[in-house]
């Protein structure tokens, strides 16, 4: 994935198997943000940082979703748990996070697995790729401040 690609227009389908496309943020920009797992300590400040910060989103025309491969059980208790005003895409056929290049071979404390590399995609009004927050780019408790600055 780089900047100038499109996103496509099938993103998903969120936690409560509603499909979510491009098409349904049109005229807006869309943050969407890729974390491994529901309900770890990173990926948790990430999705509150965010969360706290989602009413100056909207006020700046951007909508927010996020993707994992959790299923749809794991984003209900996710969103319920932490009040996220936000939908969670469940990829759990990998599909998206293979498509875009955020899933492959990660190591931790020396074991290899695969999974999901922390990733923020930023898309204009169009779909369109305008800013990519690598893993090692991403500041969990200040994502928010580093899309909108």
């Amino acid at each position: 994935m780089e900047t100038g690609q499109k996103l496509p227009e099938i993103l998903g389908k969120d936690q409560n198997g509603n499909t979510i496309k491009m098409s349904d943020f049109k005229g807006k920009k869309l943050v969407l943000y890729f974390y491994p797992k529901d309900s770890t300590p990173g990926c948790t400040s990430e999705a509150c940082n965010l969360r706290d910060n989602y009413e100056r989103f909207l006020s700046l025309g951007y909508a927010v979703v996020g993707v994992s491969i959790q299923d749809a059980d794991s984003h209900k208790k996710f969103i319920e748990k932490y009040e996220l005003p936000f939908p969670l895409i469940a990829d759990t056929d990998r599909v998206l996070v293979e498509a875009l290049g955020i899933y492959g071979e990660k190591q931790m404390a020396g074991r290899k697995y695969m999974g999901v590399f922390r990733t923020t995609v930023i898309a204009d009004e169009n779909g369109v790729v305008e800013r990519i927050f690598m893993p090692k780019d991403i500041k969990v408790n200040e994502h928010a401040e580093q899309i909108l600055d």
